[in-house]
């Protein structure tokens, strides 16, 4: 009898758990798997979000290339550390403009601190910002702070990997909370 009681207990436990996963991961399918991309069109600038991997910065340059802004602003977060991020920012190779900086504090509210010296420095109306999908919404939200000209969304070139979709649902669930606790600007 104790054992069966028992065992309908450790039923409902793993039930009600599956179902707040369930709950949790389909609430956040808007935010990270679905997100508002923007439709590309001519920007004052390119503003690329640091991140692991360099599919969103090659996917800057392409942008660039096809002529949407006459430069592209790159966070590197490691700064010397990242030799290629280093070279590609020293050594002008295109027909836009292409430079690094180092955003302080090193997260996205660093860089949002970054967008708004570089807007009001340089007269910035429209950026197009490049991230990877599950930091869109976050980022929009966390930039929208600082930057009060238009955000044209881009996902980048970046293929997150199931370890990586499940990893960015709960960091960036965390960072979202971190974010409307401590506004960027």
């Amino acid at each position: 009898m104790v054992l069966a009681s028992r065992g309908r207990r450790i039923r409902r436990v793993a039930v009600a758990v599956f179902v707040c996963l369930l709950v949790f991961f389909a609430a956040g399918f808007p935010v990270y798997v679905a997100p508002q991309i923007d439709l590309l069109r001519r920007a004052d600038a390119i503003f690329v979000l640091g991140g692991n991997g360099y599919g969103r910065y090659t996917d800057a340059l392409e942008l660039g290339l096809q002529g949407l802004a006459p430069r592209v602003v790159m966070s590197n977060p490691a700064g010397a550390q990242d030799i290629w991020l280093a070279d590609l920012c020293a050594h002008q190779r295109y027909s836009f403009t292409v430079s690094c900086f180092e955003p302080a504090p090193a997260t996205t509210s660093g860089e949002a601190r970054e967008l708004r010296r570089l807007a009001t420095a340089e007269g910035w109306h429209t950026v197009i910002v490049v991230t990877f999908r599950p930091h869109v919404s976050r980022a929009r939200y966390i930039l929208e702070q600082c930057f009060g000209g238009e955000l044209i969304m881009d996902d980048g070139n970046d293929k997150p990997s199931l370890e990586d979709w499940s990893w960015a649902y709960f960091y960036q669930t965390g960072a979202y909370v971190r974010a409307a606790v401590e506004p960027a600007c």
